[in-house]
């Protein structure tokens, strides 16, 4: 994973916590004046699951996507990265901005989809389990809530077809969540773990073929028909990478090792260590060597 960068986005607004039955006045359509207006200057935080249904609309690998449509960004200092879609070039309006509209509209983000409705989990210290809030943000280009079409937050959701993308999302948010909450208790994450969130969770095919390797299969005590659910299902693949997330970066052990891998991962980690042992003494040895064959040339020198 290279380098995050900061996202070339901000956002002055401050959002109120509402509920899902807070009902307000909004509607967009093609014909209000401000039309377009805000994919003409986005900040849009993906999740694996918008990444799974835009690279899939797309046509492309999931690399593919990340490279030519996304810009990382650090969630917070020296910890788990996102990723944001990335402007049209030297601009900030969306790349699937079309004069009709939203040209990917049928798979589009979930947060486009909430908008002018966000999503924030919450979780304090002494919860296990998150709360979802709402807000409602007015910006002064967004003509939709002057429409007289009242409607619930949850009526909203509903109607926008956010709810299944929620549903898709959640183990994953919480994970998100549990890290952001739980502070310095769990320590700071390694290089090699942050890598590892950003691949299982933003390139599922890479991450696909790494949990339905010969090695993985042979390392955890999983049943057969698991791994041809995620073969199959995208929608399988996530709740599984959340799964084996929590158990990289919460130590929380739902899939068992093989104890027979561990053994033989050991054993083969023993053998590579006393290989390179035995070639760093070779080494010496033959530097020695080499040494005294260069202070018996220097005394041969000196008796001329």
């Amino acid at each position: 994973m290279s380098e995050p960068m900061k996202p070339p986005f901000e956002s002055p607004v401050m959002p109120v916590m509402l509920e899902g039955d807070h009902q307000f006045n909004f509607r967009c359509h093609k014909g209000i004046s401000c039309w377009n207006a805000c994919c003409s200057n986005i900040d849009i935080t993906l999740t694996p699951y918008d990444i799974v249904r835009l690279r899939k609309r797309l046509g492309i690998t999931s690399a593919q996507f990340l490279r030519e449509y996304t810009v990382p960004f650090e969630m917070e200092k020296d910890g788990l990265a996102g990723v944001k879609m990335k402007p049209v070039p030297n601009g900030t309006a969306c790349r699937f901005m079309v004069d009709e509209g939203c040209s990917v509209y049928d798979d589009r983000p979930a947060s486009c989809r909430y908008y002018p409705v966000g999503l924030m989990s919450l979780r304090k210290q002494d919860e296990y389990v998150d709360r979802d809030a709402y807000a409602v943000v007015k910006e002064e280009h967004c003509m939709g809530h002057l429409e007289e079409r009242p409607i619930t937050i949850d009526e909203y959701r509903q109607e926008q077809g956010v709810v299944e993308y929620d549903r898709h999302s959640r183990g994953w948010r919480q994970l998100v969540l549990k890290k952001k909450s739980s502070g310095p208790s769990i320590g700071s994450l390694s290089l090699k773990s942050r890598q590892f969130f950003f691949m299982a969770s933003y390139d599922p095919d890479t991450f696909r073929a790494f949990a339905t390797s010969e090695s993985f299969r042979e390392s955890y005590d999983l049943p057969p028909e698991l791994f041809d659910e995620i073969e199959a299902s995208d929608e399988a693949l996530l709740e599984f990478s959340a799964r084996l997330l929590r158990q990289v970066l919460f130590g929380e052990v739902s899939i068992p090792v093989r104890q027979e891998a561990v053994e033989e991962r050991n054993t083969r980690k023993i053998a590579a260590a006393e290989a390179q042992a035995a070639q760093a003494a070779a080494q010496r040895k033959a530097a020695l060597a080499d040494l005294n064959d260069a202070e018996r040339f220097d005394a041969s020198v000196d008796d001329y």
